[in-house]
């Protein structure tokens, strides 16, 4: 009996490791095989020159032939060389030369010190940046000291354990996200220099002035000699709304029936003068800088350093938040790379498994970071937007949608000679992929507003005089206040039934993709299910509704993604040679997973949300019940 870890993380290497070792192992599988139909049979089975996921092992696609229940090792072997032994097999198995010396204990280092380093240190500095606490810092030297930690244990690794996978990028990748990491914080570091010599060529010199000009990078009210720094420091998005927020105040009363209340903002802003209106919205002191985007939007149109300014905080503020997407996809090459998967003609049907679940896994993890208010500055955590925002949250995701289509349509002809005819699965994928083209289109088409009032006008040709139609009659009615665009939806939920029905050679392979094609199936459901509440009562407070429909449905779109992820052929067929094809097994530890990272995510957001409470002491909430205040 082989050893296997006692963990889930264990568990989940043991799935993916490579299978090829296992083929010798496992004699009695080809003789109780009860597939042993001639070439000239199986050519009866091939449907349009289709084969398996990523160039298969050459089995037939008839959606009218039977599963299989038992592996067939011969068909497997004669297009598929054995899968060499991978670190897994070397440090857990017994693989290998029997006197050398394992040290799995360094790989587990490695893990740990890389995972606090990007899933730990680096998002409590995003957070912390954007709250401008004086701990950023502190965080990010933490991060730079574990991933240090991280690469030198790998290192050790490398050099005690013999090259179990040649042509591996893994480390190079890893090496290339630390370079940019750092060159993000040698922005941050210029910038520190920068702000501490305009503070040494200021007329006055206080310990409280270097605390909140160089140290937090917030502008005081003694104005500093020199040259402003207007360099790539990000502010966090909301920080714009809520400067815009504060000074149209006004425009807020008609939110005060809501669930919550602003306290302290609309006489505070009506009734003083410009000393207030330099004020934002959560205390007396001034924005971080006086020349905002949204004060240079509000003063007319921005001028070309204002435009840079704001292009390159966007630029720097995507690129830090991807460098945690990027642990992620680190996260699925290590795997990939410690079991030995993903090699030889896997490799195609790997790649898009991992690149699609991931994506569905990602989207999922977002769209409950939604559910808990991320995004509510822009009105897309269920909420009403505090200000205009130009992009909803649904024309991001047809966006998206509309992308993916686009890039894909051709994509799916990888690996086909010229020539060559579409196979059944061919046409299967790119019609997939052209519906997410085109209903990403008529996603955006919906939430663009100047397509609305095209739409709209076709109300008012067979009216000869509009000065004859009462006011109250071409008001925009309460639905108008939210979004309400299902393609979303409706694209994930046919790709999900799509892919539920989807052919596969064996029964536990059907099982496997169906499960996670139902799960997108219920998110989608979810989904309609939230539009048709909100429809019913539209959001009219600022603050997230929190529906609980997008709860469980992120969850199912999360879980569907990991579970995407696990069925692809290398992994099912691993899987079934070591007696651990039970979806209910696959299904748990995809669940358990979901779970450690929504319990993440929660952490993640209620942590930015403390900061802020205790940087904005000002804001104060009515019970929707009562009329006191908490």
């Amino acid at each position: 009996m082989r050893a296997s870890l006692p963990t889930a993380a264990g568990l989940l290497l043991a799935l993916l490791v490579s299978s090829g070792s296992s083929a010798a192992a496992s004699p009695s599988i080809a003789a109780r095989d009860p597939f042993t139909a001639t070439l000239a049979d199986r050519a009866l089975w091939t449907r349009d020159g289709d084969h398996g996921h990523g160039g298969g092992h050459g089995h037939g696609h008839n959606p009218h032939a039977q599963p299989i229940i038992v592996l067939n090792e011969t068909e497997i072997a004669m297009s598929h060389e054995p899968t060499p032994p991978s670190y897994y097999s070397f440090d857990w198995e017994g693989e290998g030369d029997l006197t050398a010396k394992r040290h799995p204990g360094l790989m587990m280092a490695h893990i740990v010190f890389m995972s606090l380093a990007f899933f730990g240190a680096l998002p409590i500095g995003i957070i912390l940046r954007s709250v401008r606490h004086p701990a950023h810092g502190v965080s990010m030297l933490a991060f730079y000291g574990l991933a240090a930690l991280g690469v030198s244990s790998a290192g050790l690794y490398k050099k005690m354990t013999p090259n179990m996978y040649q042509g591996s990028v893994h480390g190079k990748q890893g090496y290339f996200f630390l370079f940019v990491a750092l060159c993000l914080s040698a922005v941050d570091i210029v910038a520190g220099v920068t702000r501490l010599v305009t503070f040494f060529k200021s007329d006055t010199k206080t310990v409280r002035q270097f605390w909140r000009y160089v140290i937090l990078n917030q502008a005081d009210d003694v104005q500093l000699q020199g040259p402003e720094y207007t360099g790539l420091i990000v502010e966090d998005p909301e920080e714009y709304e809520i400067a815009k927020l504060g000074r149209n105040s006004h425009d807020s009363s008609e939110l005060a029936d809501g669930t919550e209340q602003w306290a302290n903002e609309v006489h505070r802003h009506q009734s003083r003068g410009s000393t207030v209106s330099e004020r934002t919205l959560f205390g007396n002191h001034r924005s971080h800088s006086s020349d905002t985007l949204n004060e240079a939007t509000k003063q007319g149109p921005m001028t070309p350093k204002a435009w840079a300014k704001w292009i390159g905080q966007t630029a720097f503020a995507i690129v830090e938040r991807t460098l945690v997407v990027a642990g992620f996809a680190m996260v699925l090459t290590g795997i990939v790379v410690y079991t030995g998967g993903c090699r030889q003609n896997w490799v195609n049907g790997c790649l898009a498994h991992l690149i699609k679940g991931g994506i569905f896994w990602c989207y999922g993890l977002l769209t409950f970071a939604r559910f808990l208010g991320s995004f509510a500055e822009l009105g897309w955590a269920w909420n009403r937007a505090p200000s205009e925002s130009k992009y909803s949250a649904e024309w991001t995701e047809s966006f998206v949608i509309f992308l993916y289509g686009i890039t894909n349509t051709w994509m799916e002809r990888f690996g086909a000679a010229p020539g060559d005819p579409f196979t059944t699965k061919q046409v299967q994928h790119i019609s997939i992929a052209v519906m997410f083209w085109f209903a990403g289109l008529v996603g955006m088409g919906i939430e663009s507003k100047r397509v609305r009032r095209w739409l709209a006008s076709s109300t008012f040709s067979s009216v000869a005089s509009t000065s004859n139609i009462p006011r109250d009659a071409v008001t925009e009615p309460p639905s108008y206040l939210a979004s309400f665009n299902p393609f979303p939806a409706l694209v994930i939920g046919v790709t999900g039934a799509a892919m539920a029905a989807h052919f596969q050679t064996y029964l536990f392979q059907v099982e496997i993709h169906r499960l996670w094609g139902n799960l997108l199936v219920a998110f989608s459901v979810l989904r309609c299910f939230t539009y048709f509440f909100l429809w019913l009562g539209p959001p009219k407070s600022i603050l997230p509704s929190r529906p609980p429909t997008e709860a469980l449905g992120s969850f199912f779109l999360a879980c569907g993604g990991l579970v995407f992820m696990f069925s692809t052929e290398e992994v099912t067929i691993a899987a079934m040679r070591r007696g651990r094809d039970d979806v209910m097994m696959f299904l748990n530890v995809a669940v358990a997973i979901t779970c450690l990272a929504f319990c993440w995510t929660l952490c993640m957001v209620a942590t930015k949300g403390y900061l802020k409470s205790r940087s904005h002491t000002s804001v104060t909430f009515r019970s929707s019940n009562t009329s006191e205040t908490a």
